[in-house]
């Protein structure tokens, strides 16, 4: 059996929460009314059913009653009526004279307002009031002998517990309490129901937006009844269909200009190295050309050697998006490796090193070389000196430091060193490079299983770093983002 859950915030606790809420408001409300009810009605029909009794006990008993009384027959009368009263307190006031069924009763219990509203008005009145923390129902009535109602002087008060009655709402108002317990669990039970019908098909829906995410464009929800979650449904799918399409489209014209570029390098090829042949030889007899012929010949060739280096970025580019660069392992001494990269292009002289000795790792010598190359070049072309590479090696990773002391990166710079063809300086658009070397260097840091990062060096300038394993990952993604994909 699935468990439920309810999360801090989630719909489902909210949900529950509202059906609680409402239901406890409901059966409170409920409960009040119908103990208002039940208690208003309980209470009227014990003071009809008591003044009714009353005003015939008083009348049986005043037919047997001669006034002026004396003390002896007005406490009979009193006691008369209280039996007919079944037992209740009675008290008969004769101008000074007072009787009372029960000689030991409290008899503040009649309120002096009671006692001047049945002598000013001439009528029967009750009230009721608190005494020592019980009910009570109080009736007084003058007492007339003739048909012209004049005041005898005569007047008697009855006094009823209403303790029974009190019992009877309390106890209904425990039974509605109960109850309402009842209504709130019954309500707890619906509103998991309800959330539960609600939430299966968010749940799906969030299942399906995960499995979206994560590229699979052919996920589609079944679309069940209507209404709202219906139309979401729907609204989804339309979505995911459009999406699909898009990508879809977006996918074969990225195929198509990587094949486009390819295709173009690899044609340019063959006339470049032709190209190239015939501006060395032109480069090498320059001297002995006129000054003009020698400016432009020199033009051409470094022209055609820029084209050159172009072509061959982007050719290692289209390998890299068409997931088909390799690496070819080999245990290497780094240190090594390093010496002989700032030796076949002439820096040896122009960089300070700190490599770390004896730091072997099995990596692609030709990538590698590849890296150090970018990173020292762009430090010497764009930095100020001195460079230095640095190299050391923790019990994982080997790490390799460029750093200079030129002018630093902005953060805008730094954000985007990595992007495909960005220069610094937009309007220097016909510097030495092509705007790929940093892409290519990270590109071969993600193909290890590392990455390059940019950070400020504290002693100004620029340092680089490459992060690299110095074990064979497992398993290397071919699908590893780029830095450029990253900043996207």
């Amino acid at each position: 059996m699935r468990r439920i859950r309810l999360r801090p915030g989630g719909l489902r606790g909210r949900l529950l929460l509202a059906f609680v809420v409402v239901s406890l408001l409901s059966a409170a409300t409920a409960t009040a009314l119908a103990y208002r009810e039940a208690r208003v009605s309980i209470l009227e029909r014990a003071q009809n059913s008591a003044r009714d009794d009353f005003r015939t006990q008083v009348r049986l008993a005043a037919q047997e009653f001669d006034v002026p009384p004396n003390g002896s027959a007005l406490t009979r009368l009193a006691g008369r009526i209280s039996v007919g009263l079944n037992s209740a307190v009675v008290v008969a006031r004769y101008r000074d004279l007072v009787a009372s069924s029960d000689p030991g009763a409290d008899q503040s219990r009649i309120g002096a307002a009671l006692r001047a509203t049945v002598r000013a008005e001439n009528r029967l009145a009750f009230q009721r009031v608190e005494h020592a923390g019980r009910p009570w129902l109080v009736i007084g009535s003058p007492v007339t002998f003739d048909t012209s109602r004049q005041p005898s002087g005569l007047e008697v008060f009855a006094i009823f517990s209403l303790a029974p009655e009190e019992r009877d709402t309390t106890e209904l108002l425990t039974t509605v309490r109960d109850g309402a317990a009842a209504v709130v669990v019954l309500a707890a039970v619906l509103a998991l129901l309800a959330a539960g019908t609600v939430l299966r098909p968010v749940r799906k829906l969030g299942q399906a937006t995960r499995q979206l995410a994560a590229g699979h464009l052919d996920t589609r929800i079944k679309v069940t009844g209507g209404g709202e979650l219906g139309d979401l449904a729907r609204d989804f799918n339309d979505t995911a269909d459009a999406l699909q399409s898009s990508v879809t489209e977006l996918r074969d014209q990225e195929a198509l200009a990587r094949r486009f570029v390819a295709d173009v390098s690899h044609e340019l090829r063959t006339p470049l190295a032709a190209m190239t042949m015939v501006s060395s030889v032109l480069d090498e007899d320059a001297d002995q050309l006129p000054p003009d012929v020698a400016y432009a010949a020199r033009t051409v060739s470094a022209e055609t050697a820029k084209l050159a280096r172009l072509v061959d970025d982007l050719i290692e580019i289209s390998r890299f998006d068409a997931k088909a660069a390799s690496l070819t392992r080999h245990e290497l001494d780094v240190a090594d490796t390093i010496h002989a990269t700032l030796a076949a292009r002439g820096w040896t002289g122009e960089v300070h090193t700190n490599l770390a000795p004896g730091v072997r790792a099995e990596l692609d010598r030709r990538r590698l070389d590849v890296i150090v190359a970018n990173l020292v070049g762009n430090a010497l072309r764009h930095g100020a000196p001195p460079v230095t590479v640095t190299l050391f090696a923790t019990a994982d990773d080997l790490t390799v430091e460029v750093a200079d002391h030129g002018p630093g990166l902005t953060k805008a710079t730094a954000r985007h060193v990595f992007d495909r063809f960005y220069k610094a300086d937009n309007a220097r658009t016909r510097s030495e490079g092509s705007g790929l070397g940093m892409a290519i260097a990270q590109e071969n840091a993600h193909l290890h299983g590392g990455a390059i990062t940019v950070a400020d060096n504290p002693a100004g300038g620029a340092v680089f770093t490459l992060r690299l394993p110095l074990r064979t990952p497992a398993r290397v993604s071919p699908d590893t983002p780029t830095r450029r994909e990253e900043n996207r």
